[in-house]
């Protein structure tokens, strides 16, 4: 199960962001992204973006990061620029607010997780094509939050 640990290691960093990958195209586009079916209204949900496929999931090198609040509600909307290209987020929300994702003993989340397009593997960690999707023009991406 050490898959899980070293995909989701990226869950834990700092806010130092790696810079913007060479998928990008000029230009950038509004995007909205829905978070629905949040578990908690109150714990801080961390929204980690990447644009650059070998960097997906690794430790720090996510392209930005975003810290949002529910502020009492299920769903969020985070209005964002982001250059055109191909992009993926992955997710999680910080139940116990210590800044980490907790895991049981095999490394897999104990808090709720997830990442563009929906994807939920089973028996491994999504990959970048699997998360990724379009950027250019203006652009809604949806995802639900695992329980």
């Amino acid at each position: 199960m050490m898959f899980f640990e070293v995909a989701l290691l990226a869950f834990g960093t700092t806010l130092s962001a790696a810079p913007l990958g060479a998928t990008a195209s000029a230009g950038t586009s509004p995007v909205s992204v829905v978070v629905t079916d949040l578990p908690s209204t109150k714990a801080t949900l961390k929204l980690y973006f990447y644009n650059v496929k070998e960097n997906f999931l690794k430790r720090g090198n996510y392209t930005m990061l975003k810290y949002v609040k529910p502020a009492g509600s299920k769903q969020i909307t985070l209005p964002i620029d982001l250059p055109n290209g191909e992009w993926a987020v992955a997710l999680t929300q910080d139940m116990n607010e210590n800044d980490l994702v907790d895991r049981n003993f095999l490394g897999i989340p104990t808090e709720p997780y997830a990442f563009s397009n929906n994807v939920w593997p089973t028996m491994r960690a999504p990959e970048f094509d699997e998360c990724k999707f379009k950027v250019n023009g203006a652009k809604v991406v949806t995802i639900s939050m695992k329980k």
